[in-house]
Formats: C-alpha cells, structure tokens, sequence
C-alpha cells in the first residue's frame, strides 16, 4: 500500500444514534474532508437512504442528468439512528445509493454485514464518495485513532472473497479473533469491469468458523461504479461494540427490542424457521402456490415436480446449511432472526477454482429461485455454484439469474444459436452452460459480456444484430427501468405488479412485496384493497432503510394473536395494521434512541417524504413519471405465449367468462391470449391511476406541488423540477 493522503479527525462519542458528521472522499482530488449533520437533515431526512439522497441531491450538477460513469456520480452508504444497536434485532442494515448503470437513475440497496454500523461507531453517519482514482485504492476508515486514510493498491486479489479475507486479516489491530471481528471490508470483484450488473460484499468475521462471511448490496449494479471509481476496497475498523455504544435517549427502544426478541426466539420455530433456513423456507411456499418462476416466468413452477421430489424444500437447505439454529450466521450482533446461512464444504464444479472446497454465502431466496427454478435448473449444486462465483467475481445474483433466464428462452425460441453463443447450448436445464457465461463476464470475452450489460441492452443488441421481434424480446424480457425483475411471477397479482411497476428503481419487491398479502395469505381480495396497499406498504417499508433495519422482523416472525389484535383498527391494505403490535414497538424504538416522541403515523410520514424526494430525483435524471412505470413486459401480467397459456387452460379460460365477461369456447388460444392481454393492460394502467391519485402525485406521475409543500420538501430547487409537469 502506498499513502496518497490521510485525515485526522476527532473521536466523539454517537449521541442518540447519530455521529452528527459524515465523510466526503473525491477520488479525483485526494480530497477527504468532513460535512456536518445538520438538525433539518436529522428531522426531514432521518438517516441511511434519505442520508444518501439528500448527499447526492447536494452533490451531483443539477443542471443535466448525471451518467453513472462521471467522476460526479457518487456512491454513499448510510447507516441511520437506530442502526448498530445490538438490543432490537435487524439492526445491522445500512443503505448504499448511486446512479445505476442499468437504469440511470438512482439505486438503493439494502445490505447486512458490520460496515454502516461500524462508520457510524467511527464518527461518521454516512460516507460520501465521488470522483474516480488514477489507480486502484483502498480507503480505511479507523475509527481506533480518528484517521482516514486513501491508499494506492498494488497486487491485491481479485477474487472478493481472498482480498476480504487479506484486508481483515490486514487491518485488524493483531491476529486475534475479537480484533478480526472489529474489521469490516467492502468489494467487488473482476465481473463489475466489465458488467452492468456487479454487486458491492459487505463483510463480517464470523469467529466460530474463522472467516469473514459477506452480505450484498446487490441490485442496479453498484460493483459497476465502484469499479469504475478505481475503487479496490473500502476498510472500516470499529471501536468495540457495547450496549451502550448507540447511547439512546431513553429506554424504551431497549423494553420493545427484548419484548420482540423473546417473541422471535419463542415463535420462530414453529413458523419460517428463519434462523434454521432464513429465506430456504420460501421456495417450496411460492412454488405451491404456482409463483415461483420457472423458465423466464413462464410458469410459476415445475410441471411435475412435487412433494418430496421437489429439489428446494427447507428440509433439503437444512442439510445444506452449515451451523443452522445456533445463530452463528446473523449478519449483525445479536440479531434473533439470525436468517443469514453459510455453506460449508461446496466443492466447486468448473471455473478457476475449480475442485476446491469453498464456502458460500447463502444461497437464500431469490439466489435459489433465480439461478434455479428460472433457469430451468433443480440442483442445488449448480445454485451453490452459481452463488460462489456471483459473489466473488461481484455479480449481482438476481440480474443474473433473470438475465441469462431470457437468452435461455431467446435460445430456445431460435434468436440466438450457437454461432452467437460461441457454441454455449443455451437450453433451459443448461446449468453449466450458464456457468461458463459467468466466467466469461470476469474474464471480460465473450457472449457473456454481452449478457452482463443487461435485459434493456441484450433487446437493443438482439433486435439490432440478429433480426430479433422486438415486440417478443419486449413482452418476455423481465426488465423495468432497466433493472431485472426479482423473482417472483406476477401475472395473477396486479398489485405485485404495480409494486413492480411503480417502484422507483426498477422491479426489485423491497418496496412493496405484496405477492404473499395478495396470492398466499388472500389480504388483498378487492382492486381497491390493492390499490390502497401500494399507496401505504413502499412508505412503510422505506423506513426500515432510513434507520438501518431489516425487513425481516417485522413481519416473518408474526405473534401468534395477530389476527385478534386489539391494536388493528385498520384494513390489512394499511402495512400498519399488517402487525400492528411490530409496528408499535418500531414507534417505541425510534422514540427511545432518538429522543423524539413518534407514532406509527409519524413513522409513515418520515417515509413519505423521503419516497416522494427519491421520485422527485428520479424526475431530475429526465425520468421518474408515469410514461417510465409504464410498458411494463407483458409476461409480468399474463401469457405471452400459446405454451404459457395452455399450461393453465381452465384458469384463463375462466377468467375471461368472468372477469372480462366473454365466451372464449370457441376461440383460438392466440385469440384467447389477445382478449386477456387487453384486459389485463386495462387493469394495470387503472391501477396507476388509483395510486397516483392516492399518493398525492399529478396524473402524470410526478409529486404534486401540493404534496411536497405537505411534506416540507417545497425547497426551491424541487419546485423548480416538478413544476413543468403539474
């Protein structure tokens, strides 16, 4: 390591959850330097993503659209005021923002590990980077000393999971366990050089098996950036980690997180059994209810596959899992859920490592369904595999498995041959085949460079070179906004698809995961119900990546009184009244870290400010209206295909007699297909309508000047953005 620059900062103790400073790195300049938290930002921004966003509002031109490789383009991680606290589990997140490669406006990804919390510990709220280096760096963060330091790179690993393991093994003050545990590392790996779709490793050493495992911010590749930025790494080294480290207000944040925390370890096992499986239990749950995707989401399951032969049930990840109901693989301290697994003893199957024993980090839902059940694939192995290579050459697991999931389909369908894959049989099943597409996004050659740069671009290329229908690559390419769907099939939940639909950054279920609400547990039975749902669940679950929570314990853990709560006054299309004694307890935490008295309305209307900014945003990057939620793929709302359609003959054939009001006896299928997809569209764009008109947005999408002055984001270069589309 060669010393380009350092800083020498204050150590200050963090005052009812904040460290009131954040950090500013330019790349370009060497320049580190440290921005103060004001109170406006603590009251109208709270902390992790509205941190984020507000620091790129500030710190990008506002005078035309930033590109996601200018130097001006940023990447920032927030952690928020009740993140780091070890009492209330789910309290290890924090939030990584930037402008994304695929989809040119902003991404958020919410990720576990030790880094947000451990930046907070070390002085700093958020972390704040722009401009991009001459060479590769390495920026530390000692949160021992009060000393930031730039350093150049020179012969570090290429493989994420090697380099984090040096660079704990490197800053931890000596070689012992409790000091690796204080060390937290950030990378990617060779595929984001030459990807779209590269995701960013969150570390934390597990002592019980001596090794740093990783958590991803995976989506709207973030890995892209930060390896455009000559970005090698980021360190963090914490203080030591107490109780009292986070120093609340009061103690009422302590009373609701041992109330939840016994109600996990209490009911956890005979529910999800989150912390034997952790996301493992879904699988098996979505294909039973025919959402699991299969094969490019044309199906929503294995056509005969069932029972014990089903290759993905909890009880086949039970035996997979290393160290399952122990809690050793929580991504934070003293999380409950603990839902994060490990697989020990994988022995790799192709590639450079090929014949090692390795570990991998998961695989959990959208891992298994994506690079399993979408790909045509039921073998664990081959998802172990995939999941291995993803994360160490920095790939985000979900636009790979629905991006290769569409050249398996445009294979099959006689768009691309062999000739174009370079002889790669790109057959659905083909698991090996889309392994050495894999390898060739971290080599940088071949068709898989293609495929890394995503769906969008794959149906430019596709249509442009090989004489592609580009109305079929549009109806079967999961994309929106340009980011890949995650995975989960649609076509019979308009309100998942408007979850999908309307999300700001693309068709990732953080923001409104309604497919169990609307499909499994049958919550949402009315289009008014659905409609009332995507208006409350995207700002409910928005406040979990202001404060640096997990989703998770929330609501996969549910109290076995829920349905009789006296609590819940509201109809379920309200996420407050979802778990309503949760929801409670959250107004509670938030009250005892940070002093200020809040209810859960008062939660909601944190969240709703900070979602309608991020739309705004949006709108400021020449998108964010109703015309980019719109052309929505049409698989995501029914068949596309005679195939599709004659899988479930009787369920569609009812649903026109009695929802579109005709006799389809007599019909072709292509016909069929027609009078649904017209019908569907229909429902889609009035679905748009009801939640744009719910969510206080003009009809053509954007915030109204009504809302935002509501809000007290009426600031003059936001009126200045949203005025011309009153």
């Amino acid at each position: 390591m060669t010393l380009l620059t350092e800083l020498k900062y204050e150590l200050r103790p963090v005052e009812k959850g904040y460290a009131n400073r954040t950090l500013y790195v330019n790349l370009s300049t060497n320049e580190i330097s440290i921005k103060p938290v004001t109170e406006e930002m603590k009251q109208k921004f709270i902390g992790g993503k509205g941190f984020d966003l507000y620091r790129m509002w500030h710190g990008l031109p506002k005078d035309r659209p930033v590109k996601w490789d200018d130097p001006e383009n940023e990447i920032c991680i927030s952690s928020g005021p009740l993140g780091g606290s070890t009492y209330y589990p789910g309290s290890g997140k924090s939030i990584v923002t930037t402008i994304s490669p695929l989809t040119g406006i902003v991404i958020d990804s919410n990720v576990g590990g030790y880094f947000g919390p451990y930046i907070k510990f070390s002085g700093f709220d958020g972390l704040e980077i722009q401009g991009k280096a001459e060479k590769e760096v390495v920026l530390f963060i000692n949160g021992d000393e009060g000393r930031v330091t730039l350093e150049e790179a020179q012969n570090l690993p290429k493989e994420s999971h090697i380099l984090t393991q040096q660079l704990t093994e490197k800053y931890a003050v000596d070689s012992t366990e409790r000091e690796k545990i204080r060390v937290s590392v950030v990378s990617t790996g060779e595929a984001a050089k030459h990807t779209k779709m590269s995701c960013l490793n969150f570390s934390w050493y597990n002592k019980k098996r001596e090794w740093a495992s990783s958590k991803q911010a995976g989506r709207g590749g973030i890995g892209t950036v930060f390896a455009d930025k000559k970005l090698k790494a980021l360190v963090c080294r914490s203080p030591r980690v107490n109780a009292k480290i986070n120093n609340p207000a009061g103690p009422e944040g302590k009373n609701a997180g041992k109330q939840h925390n016994l109600e996990i370890i209490e009911n956890d096992p005979k529910q999800n059994e989150m912390r034997i499986v952790g996301t493992g239990h879904l699988p098996e749950i979505m294909h039973e209810f025919d959402l699991l995707p299969t094969e490019n989401f044309r199906f929503g399951g294995h056509q005969t596959l069932s029972g014990e032969d089903f290759p993905y049930t909890r009880e086949v990840w039970r035996k997979i899992y290393t160290n399952t109901g122990t809690g050793a693989d929580g991504c934070w301290i003293g999380c409950t859920i603990a839902c994060s697994h490990i697989s020990k003893g994988h022995v790799v199957l192709t590639g450079p490592f090929k014949g090692q024993e390795v570990y991998v980090d998961g695989p959990e839902y959208e891992t298994i369904a994506g690079c399993g059940s979408n790909w045509g694939v039921w073998d664990p192995k081959i998802v172990l595999e995939a999941n291995f290579y993803c994360d160490t050459y920095g790939l985000d697991t979900i636009s790979i498995g629905t991006g290769i999931a569409f050249v398996m389909e445009c294979f099959e369908a006689g768009i691309l041959n062999t000739d174009i894959t370079g002889g790669l049989e790109l057959n659905f099943g083909s698991g090996l085949a889309a392994m050495e597409l894999i390898h060739q996004m971290a080599r940088g050659e071949g068709f898989g460079v293609i495929v890394g740069q995503g769906i969008r671009s794959m149906k430019e290329h596709f249509t442009k070179e090989y004489g592609a229908d580009p109305q079929f690559l549009q109806d079967i390419g999961m994309e929106h906004k340009g980011l890949e769907f995650s995975e989960y099939v649609t076509k019979e939940s308009v309100a998942q698809q408007g979850g999908y639909g309307f999300a700001l950054k693309g068709p990732q279920h953080d923001e409104a995961w309604l497919i169990f609400e609307d499909q499994v547990r049958k919550n949402l039975p009315t289009f008014e119900d659905k409609a009332e749902a995507l208006a409350w669940f995207p700002y409910w679950r928005t406040w979990f990546g202001l404060n640096g929570l997990c989703k998770l314990p929330w609501n996969d853990v549910i109290p076995p009184d829920n349905n009789e709560n006296p609590q819940k006054p509201l109809k379920l299309a309200d996420a407050r009244a979802k778990v309503p004694k949760h929801v409670q307890w959250y107004a509670e935490y938030f009250s005892g870290v940070t002093g200020i008295q809040s209810t859960p309305d008062d939660l909601i209307k944190m969240s709703e400010r900070v979602y309608n900014f991020q739309r705004i945003f949006n709108v400021r990057q020449g998108k964010g209206l109703k015309e980019h939620d719109s052309n929505f793929p049409y698989r995501a709302m029914g068949p596309v295909s005679v195939l599709e359609y004659e899988s479930r003959t009787a369920r569609y054939d009812t649903q026109i007699k009695e929802e579109v009001g005709l006799d389809p006896s007599q019909w072709s299928t292509e016909e069929k297909i027609k009078v649904l997809r017209e019908y569907r569209e229909k429902q889609y764009s009035e679905l748009q309508k009801k939640v744009y008109e719910r969510r206080g947005w003009t009809a053509k999408g954007c915030p109204s000047i009504e809302k935002v002055k509501e809000l007290g984001i009426d600031f003059d270069d936001v009126l200045q953005v949203i005025t011309p589309y009153q």
